[in-house]
């Protein structure tokens, strides 16, 4: 990789600003301008680790002397944006100093037989981050989002995931007709109906499949699932936030899997 002599950005008006401002705080930007925009640091370097190349690399003005040696070399273009203009483009509430500029990888193909997660109209973009990651850390490397799920690229998923995207194979958009190409079975899970998760016979591999925050899986969804399971709650709460029920449920099976 070789270095390249950085573009300086210090007005608001410039195009490129406009268009990276839209990417950063539209959630369904990356789908019409076939880019991703991820900051930060962790973010940037869990890309790299995984042979990620940015398109852009974006730099507060500030950062950019201590920047240049690290990464200039990360095989993208370098832009050098004025502090105040590169605040502008930051989601978080204490700016980043860098972020990465990326082509929206492709859809892979559904893998039938691989352990998966589906996301069935998930809403909450945390909540989406934070399965991801609970995914990658249990063997869990295939993603399904049903139709009506937080974009799986955005910005906001793409912090929370904390890195997790770059190991899992993501397929976004799909019909639940879709699962019927799995070859493993679909588990669902609900707070007030099926078997308890602790005295259950786990199959493996699987899929789990988590659903709406309020509603749960849908009837589509529920249809195709082989086994449903419930969490003992004896503390009474009426239900968990769904992402704390998949960790649950996502190391109870790797668990199983490893005895």
């Amino acid at each position: 990789m070789t270095t390249t002599e950085p573009q300086f950005i210090s007005s608001a008006g410039n195009a490129l600003l406009k268009d990276l401002k839209r990417l950063a705080h539209d959630h369904g930007a990356y789908r019409k301008q076939g880019r991703v925009w991820l900051e930060g640091d962790h973010l940037c370097r869990a890309a790299v680790a995984r042979g990620v190349q940015p398109e852009l690399a974006v730099f507060a003005e500030s950062f950019w002397p201590l920047a240049a040696t690290e990464w200039s070399r990360s095989g993208g273009k370098n832009v050098v944006v004025a502090d105040t203009l590169f605040a502008s483009l930051s989601g978080l509430e204490s700016p980043a100093r860098m972020a990465f500029v990326l082509t929206l990888p492709a859809a892979p193909e559904l893998a039938p037989d691989a352990p998966a997660v589906v996301l069935d109209r998930l809403q909450d973009a945390g909540n989406v981050g934070a399965i991801l990651r609970c995914a990658g850390a249990f063997g869990f490397g295939q993603v399904l989002a049903i139709k009506g799920t937080a974009g799986l690229w955005s910005p906001k998923v793409l912090r929370a995931g904390m890195g997790a995207h770059f190991g899992l194979r993501l397929i976004e958009g799909l019909d639940a007709v879709a699962l019927e190409a799995l070859r493993v079975p679909v588990i669902t899970t609900s707070s007030h109906g099926g078997e308890f998760l602790h005295q259950c016979k786990l199959p493996w591999p699987c899929a789990w499949a988590f659903g709406h925050e309020g509603q749960g899986v849908g009837a589509e969804v529920a249809a195709r699932s082989k086994l449903a399971v419930r969490i003992i709650q004896p503390g009474g709460e009426e239900s968990l936030n769904v992402a704390t029920a998949a960790a649950i449920c996502l190391h109870a099976s790797a668990a199983a899997a490893r005895n």
